[in-house]
C-alpha cells in the first residue's frame, strides 16, 4: 500500500552515521540537499536502508496477473554498489525508507542538454520551413545560446533529477557555427554534476555532415571523451545516404565509438537508410549493440508485415531504436520491436528549446504514454512499460521472477510513493528520492 506523508514522517529515523530520510528526502548530516540545485557531497562510503519496498513476484488468477507482490527489505550500499539485500529489520540503526517503492533510477536516452531555454524566459517555437529552415534559424541563435549553455545545462540536469532520472544520453552540437564550443561548455556542466548524474555523449552534426562542412569538427570531437558518433537525415540533409553513413561508420570504427543517428525521414529514404546502416553493422560486428537509430519514423509508415520484417533485421544486427512517444499522428511499432528483441529506448528529446516546448523532463511519463497508446492496461503490461523509463531493467521478469536488485548492481535508485511498478507507470507516482552511484541526490 502507499505510505502516507504522516506515516512516513513518523517512521523516519536516523542511522549511526547521521543520515536521515525524511518526507521523501535523503540528505547527509549537516547538509540539506532537498534543493537539487546544490552540489551534493557523497554520503559515507557504506550505509544501510531499511523498510524498503521491493517487488517479489506476481499474483495470478488462472493465467492472468492480477497483482504484484511486494515485501519490505533491508538494502546495504557500499562504494556505489548494492552490497546486500536481506530481510527487513525494523529496529536496525539504518536509514528508514518508510515503505517507499525502490526501483532502478530512470535513464533519459535521447536529450539535448547543450541547447535549451530552460530556466530562461518563455519562448514558443518559431517554425522556419522544415529541418533546413530550422537549421538556418539555429545558426542565428547558437552564438547567443552558447554564452550561458553551461549554466542552463546544469538547470536542465536538475529538472531531470527531480523526475527520478540519474543518467542521460545527450546529443551535443558539432557544426561550423558552434564548432566544439557546445561540447566544451556541456563538459563543464557535467564535471560539476559528475557525483550525482551520469551521461553518454553523442557528437551530433545538427547542420548536416556535408550540408555544412562539419567533417573537420566531427573528426576532432571524435577523439575527445565522447561515446557515440551521431548523424542527421543523410538523404534529405546531405543528399547521399551511403556517403554520410560511410563517413559515420568509419569515424566510429576509427575511434572505437558507438553510433546514434537522428532519422526523421518517413518515406523510402528512411527505410533505405536503416537498411544500409544494418548492412554496415553486419559488415562490422564490433558495432553490434552499439548502434542506434533515433526516432526512425519511417518504421511507423510500414504495414504490419513490413514492421515485423524490419524488427527481425534490427534485432539480428543488434541495432536499437530510440523513439519519441508519441509523435503527432504517427504510431511507432514499439510493441513489435520489443516482441522481436530490438532494444527500445526513449527520452524527452527537447524540453524547452527552439524545436519543441512540450518536454516535462519525465521519462516515467513516456512509459505512461506508451502504456496508454499501446493498450498496456493490465498489471503485467504496465509493469513491462517501466523498462522505457529505466532504460531496460525492471524488478520482475516476464514470469514474475525477481531479477533486481542483486548484489553488485549499481546503486542507482529511485524511491516513489507507489505500491508497485504498475501503479508507478499508470499513476506517474511522485518521485521522492534519488541516489546515483551511492551518492544521494535528494
Amino acid at each position: 500500500m502507499n505510505i502516507s506523508r504522516k506515516t512516513f514522517l513518523k517512521n523516519a529515523s536516523t542511522n549511526l552515521a547521521g543520515a536521515v530520510l525524511a518526507p521523501g528526502i535523503l540528505w547527509a548530516q549537516g547538509e540539506d540537499t532537498r534543493n537539487p540545485t546544490k552540489e551534493m557531497r557523497p554520503m559515507d562510503k557504506s550505509y544501510t536502508l531499511k523498510n524498503v519496498r521491493l517487488e517479489t513476484g506476481f499474483e495470478y488468477e488462472g493465467d492472468e496477473v492480477i497483482a504484484t507482490q511486494t515485501g519490505l527489505f533491508q538494502v546495504e550500499i557500499g562504494n556505489g554498489k548494492i552490497t546486500k539485500v536481506s530481510a527487513d529489520r525494523p529496529d536496525a540503526q539504518a536509514i528508514d525508507a518508510g515503505g517507499m517503492l525502490m526501483l532502478p533510477a530512470f535513464r533519459d536516452m535521447h536529450i539535448h542538454l547543450d541547447k535549451t531555454f530552460y530556466s530562461d524566459q518563455w519562448r514558443a517555437v518559431r517554425r522556419s520551413g522544415g529541418v533546413k529552415g530550422m537549421i538556418a534559424l539555429e545558426q542565428k541563435m547558437l552564438p547567443g545560446m552558447l554564452k550561458h549553455s553551461t549554466e542552463k545545462a546544469e538547470r536542465l540536469i536538475e529538472l531531470l533529477q527531480s523526475k527520478g532520472t540519474a543518467f542521460a544520453r545527450s546529443h551535443v552540437n558539432i557544426e561550423p557555427t558552434s564548432k566544439l564550443d557546445s561540447l566544451k561548455n556541456l563538459e563543464k556542466a557535467l564535471e560539476n554534476k559528475k557525483k550525482v548524474f551520469g551521461t553518454e555523449l553523442v557528437i551530433f552534426p545538427q547542420h548536416g555532415v556535408f550540408y555544412t562542412d562539419s567533417v573537420p569538427y566531427m573528426k576532432e570531437a571524435a577523439g575527445m571523451d565522447i561515446d557515440f558518433i551521431g548523424g542527421l537525415d543523410p538523404f534529405s540533409i546531405d543528399g547521399a545516404i551511403e556517403k554520410t553513413i560511410d563517413f559515420t561508420v568509419q569515424l566510429a570504427l576509427d575511434h572505437k565509438k558507438g553510433i546514434d543517428i537522428h532519422l526523421h525521414e518517413q518515406g523510402s529514404s528512411g527505410i533505405q537508410t536503416i537498411e544500409y546502416l544494418i548492412a554496415k553493422v553486419n559488415e562490422n560486428p564490433v558495432l553490434r549493440g552499439k548502434t542506434y537509430v533515433s526516432h526512425g519514423f519511417a518504421l511507423g509508415r510500414l504495414d504490419k508485415s513490413g514492421q515485423e520484417a524490419m524488427a527481425e533485421k534490427l534485432a539480428a544486427a543488434g541495432v536499437g531504436i530510440v523513439s519519441t512517444i508519441p509523435f503527432g499522428g504517427l504510431v511507432m511499432p514499439i510493441p513489435t520491436l520489443m516482441k522481436y528483441g530490438v532494444e527500445v529506448l526513449t527520452g524527452n528529446d527537447s524540453i524547452v528549446d527552439h524545436w519543441n516546448t512540450f518536454g516535462t523532463g519525465s521519462v516515467l511519463q513516456k512509459a505512461n504514454l506508451a502504456a496508454q497508446l499501446y493498450g498496456y492496461t493490465s498489471e503485467s503490461g504496465l509493469s513491462r512499460m517501466l523498462k522505457l523509463a529505466t532504460g531496460g531493467p525492471v524488478p520482475l521478469d516476464d514470469k514474475g521472477v525477481q531479477q533486481w536488485p542483486r548484489t553488485g548492481d549499481a546503486a542507482d535508485l529511485v524511491f516513489l510513493e507507489a505500491s508497485c511498478s504498475a501503479e508507478a507507470v499508470s499513476r506517474m507516482s511522485p518521485v521522492k528520492s534519488l541516489i546515483y552511484q551511492g551518492n544521494v541526490v535528494f
